[in-house]
């Protein structure tokens, strides 16, 4: 089933009561240290649309980042996870809104092993039995972060029941894996998406990112794979604002939402969540 369809804005990406403050003032962006390159991509696009503004991309693990929202601490987060039930309950009581998430782009959670490991894939089963294990031989960027979380829920478990070796940071898990040949790092797909960033190139070639197999079949991370959610551990990215006017916040989220930050999602190497329709009239 395609969860991706053709649309100018999600409903999550509506506008409110316009304000001319979304072209101008500061703004700090709560998000996960994974997906962190395509937040800030995004951010440096309304600047430039918007040199009145002035927005700071902060890294802070997913579950904090959202209860400082719920908190009045921020104004917008960045998500990947589902939230419960009970989460959405106390959103709409704390923030005065519905839950309705700007849904942009379409990342993953990835295995890595180091380029020289003679592993080809990973399957489910083992990445299941794998989180059970005391070897704990799968490496997180920490608890309360969004690779965790998202893996996790995939897995219907909680995060404090499963097992897991921890290096702080994604880019430090790949720097680091050569040191633990019987380890499998888990990082953000977005950590390395770039396809034209030398950063991005470097920290590749120092890895190997498994397939996964599920009922059968392999999948990796190509965009084919990612729009039809057929890899496993596709997420949605998406934002959630507690500001109730067309402030700065949904001035940003409108922006994302549109072609032209759907264009920068792509040019982070992540899929897009709006396909736009290329329309050209013959004559």
């Amino acid at each position: 089933m395609m969860l991706f369809v053709l649309s100018v804005i999600t409903s999550g990406c509506k506008n409110e009561d316009k304000s001319p403050s979304y072209h101008k003032g500061e703004m700090t962006i709560l998000t996960d240290e994974s997906f962190k390159s395509v937040t800030e991509a995004l951010a440096e696009g309304y600047m430039i649309n918007y040199p009145e503004t002035k927005i700071k991309v902060s890294t802070k693990k997913e579950d904090l980042g959202f209860l400082d929202l719920l908190n009045d601490k921020a104004r917008i987060v960045v998500m990947s996870r589902d939230l419960s039930p009970e989460e959405m309950k106390t959103y709409k009581e704390r923030v005065d809104r519905n839950f309705l998430p700007a849904r942009f782009a379409a990342d993953a959670v990835v295995f890595i092993v180091p380029k020289n490991s003679t592993k080809e894939s990973i399957s489910m089963d083992e990445i299941s039995k794998g989180m059970q294990s005391e070897n704990k031989e799968f490496i997180f960027d920490g608890t309360n972060s969004s690779n965790l979380n998202f893996v996790a829920q995939r897995l219907k478990k909680q995060p404090r029941d499963l097992k897991f070796s921890v290096i702080p940071g994604n880019k430090n898990i790949i720097e680091e894996l050569n040191k633990y040949p019987d380890k499998i790092g888990v990082i953000g797909l977005n950590t390395f998406s770039r396809p034209y960033d030398k950063e991005s190139e470097q920290l590749r070639n120092k890895v190997k990112i498994l397939p996964v197999e599920s009922h059968g079949k392999l999948y990796d991370t190509d965009y084919e794979n990612l729009r039809k959610m057929n890899y496993p551990f596709t997420r949605v990215l998406y934002f959630l604002t507690n500001e109730g006017n067309f402030n700065i916040a949904n001035g940003f989220i409108r922006y994302s939402c549109t072609q032209l930050g759907q264009m920068i999602v792509q040019k982070e190497g992540l899929q897009p969540y709006n396909l736009y329709r290329r329309e050209v009239q013959m004559r």
